[in-house]
């Protein structure tokens, strides 16, 4: 009851139309009583001789209008909980996708996007089922159950109460059914979301397993999970199908004690022919709404195990997020220091202990070192991906967990190594960081980045589509569209983060004009395994399994004769061979 509150919450701003879904329903549940009163009546009146034609008519008629009734009550009744409940689904979906982009990075690091997916669309799309049919279900069918109850009982009190008899097995076998579905559901939904993650995982690989030969290994894989898949659906349906048909004989069992029992009424006159007649029609409409509710149950069960999902996923909190004080800075000037800090991902293993270095406004720092030392994780930890364990991070000497996360990434522009763009145009993805920029702006960016010569001889130019993560291009042009978005974004600090490697000498080179020009104007932070990205930097810092070995620039770290120095004779021995 405490999750399914959270949920009526939710579907606080649909109440409009829940309320004309109750009230239709209550209208429906009025006008299906009609029929067995009518019923009734017309036995009665042919039993007693006083039927007529008119009468007859009269109640021909009414039964007509109480059906027109109820089929325009039932169609506004559907028609209002579908919009209140999609609606509900459209605003669930966006809460769980907005939490999701709040979370820290340290969330998605064991997620698979496919399982995500599965939370976002599948399980907030179970909800339908819930505020669409079984809630209004549920409150129509206890209504009939109330007022049929109402007439058999001002009908024949003794024998609505023998009617009532398989009620309480009925609730028992329905409580029992409840507890043991409803973790057969939950894995239901589980393998599901394992199932959408092989399927995007294989589609995003396909170039891969076709390369290597995989397509058979990676198709028996796929029939694993769908056996899984099958048989947990196989287990879930097994207890509906011992489920429905208990309730069934249940009900027929209530049938056989009122005609066995109702029967003899009638035949020692304790009961009149009509009221047994009513009765029987009273009571299909009261055992009925009982087989609907064993229905609803499974329906109900069905979707709160996707809800569940969905709150495990709202109720996340995320590890990075504002500082109660935390104020936004504006435009900062550029000037980044780390004090003492330390990170790691397992306690016992540091990426980065007791680093400390800074860097002035305009000056271009760069990072070197094997891989695995922890470069990449200044940068994350400057972008507060991740907080550090201890120490702090400053920018333009405020610490960065004082600034709002937006405020802090606003003057950041990062391009990674492993660029992600976009499924659209050339132009759309160099826009994104700058979406107000003229096209004049975005031109420049890409004569900046080097990459407006390429762009121009794509088939559409600019309007290109590049395919889902730029499928379409080559590792160089997706990097030099990075390169141009980060550029087009103008903030005071610039972040390479190995955004030359999979461009050829001839390209980095100018890419490294554009870099030394952007420089004067912005700090920029580098990290690069080749010598000529980092040789003009002011500051150059050397880490070893992740501390600072060295640091100072290109000619003083020579001088030093340390692993730098090792660094730069493997590089230049390295372009000799390529060159």
């Amino acid at each position: 009851m405490k999750e399914l509150k959270r949920f009526l919450i939710m579907a606080k701003p649909f109440t409009r139309s829940i309320v004309i879904t109750v009230l239709s329903l209550l209208g429906v549940s009025a006008m299906s009583l009609v029929t067995p009163e009518m019923v009734r009546r017309m036995t009665g009146a042919l039993s007693d001789g006083t039927a007529t034609v008119r009468i007859m008519v009269t109640y021909a008629v009414i039964l007509l209008i109480a059906y027109v009734i109820r089929s325009l009550l039932s169609f506004l009744a559907k028609w209002q909980a579908h919009i209140a409940a999609w609606n509900f689904v459209g605003e669930l979906t966006l809460k769980v996708y907005s939490k999701l982009q709040s979370l820290s990075m340290s969330y998605f690091t064991d997620k698979q996007t496919g399982e995500m997916m599965s939370r976002i669309i599948n399980d907030s799309r179970n909800m339908e089922t819930l505020i669409a049919h079984a809630l209004p279900d549920l409150l129509s069918n206890i209504l009939i159950i109330l007022l049929v109850a109402v007439m058999i009982f001002s009908i024949n009190p003794l024998l609505a109460a023998i009617s009532l008899i398989p009620v309480p097995c009925l609730i028992l076998v329905s409580t029992k059914f409840s507890k043991k579905v409803l973790p057969k559901f939950k894995k239901n939904q589980q393998v599901l979301a394992e199932l959408n993650s092989v399927v995007q995982d294989n589609i995003s690989g396909i170039k891969e397993i076709q390369a290597f030969g995989k397509e058979e290994s990676e198709y028996r894989r796929m029939k694993d999970f769908c056996k899984k898949y099958s048989q947990v659906n196989i287990n879930a349906n097994f207890s509906a199908a011992i489920f429905h048909p208990s309730v069934e004989f249940f009900t027929s069992i209530g049938s056989v004690l009122v005609m066995g029992i109702g029967g003899c009424f009638a035949l020692r006159g304790h009961l009149e022919i009509s009221d047994v007649v009513g009765f029987f029609m009273y009571l299909s409409l009261f055992y009925s709404p009982l087989a609907v509710l064993a229905r609803i149950v499974e329906d109900a069960q069905n979707s709160y195990a996707g809800g569940l999902r969905v709150l495990e996923i709202l109720d996340m909190e995320s590890e990075v997020k504002d500082n109660e004080n935390a104020v936004s800075v504006g435009r900062a000037e550029g000037n980044i220091e780390f004090k003492n800090v330390t990170f790691y991902y397992n306690e016992k293993e540091p990426v980065i202990n007791d680093v400390s270095f800074k860097v002035d406004a305009g000056q271009m720092i760069a990072f070197v070192g094997a891989t695995g030392v922890g470069k990449s994780t200044i940068v994350s930890l400057l972008e507060r991906f991740y907080d550090p364990i201890k120490g702090s991070i400053l920018l333009d000497g405020k610490d960065i967990k004082d600034i709002t996360i937006k405020s802090l990434r606003e003057n950041l522009s990062i391009v990674l190594q492993d660029v992600f763009l976009f499924n659209g145009t050339i132009f759309e993805n160099i826009a994104y960081g700058n979406t107000s920029a003229t096209d004049e702006q975005v031109l420049e960016a890409a004569r900046i980045a080097r990459a407006d010569d390429f762009i121009k001889l794509m088939p559409d130019g600019y309007d290109t589509l590049i395919g889902e993560r730029g499928v379409r291009l080559s590792g160089g042009q997706k990097q030099r569209i990075a390169i141009a978005r980060a550029i087009l974004k103008d903030s005071p600090v610039l972040i390479l983060d190995e955004a030359t490697s999979a461009v050829d000498n001839e390209t980095e080179a100018l890419i490294q004009q554009a870099i030394d020009e952007l420089s004067k104007t912005r700090t920029v932070v580098v990290i690069a395994h080749r010598l000529s990205t980092v040789m003009k930097a002011d500051k150059i810092i050397v880490l070893e399994e992740g501390k600072i070995t060295e640091q100072g620039s290109h000619e003083e770290l020579l001088g030093n004769n340390g692993l730098y120095a090792r660094l730069c004779n493997v590089n230049t021995n390295q372009l000799r061979t390529e060159v």
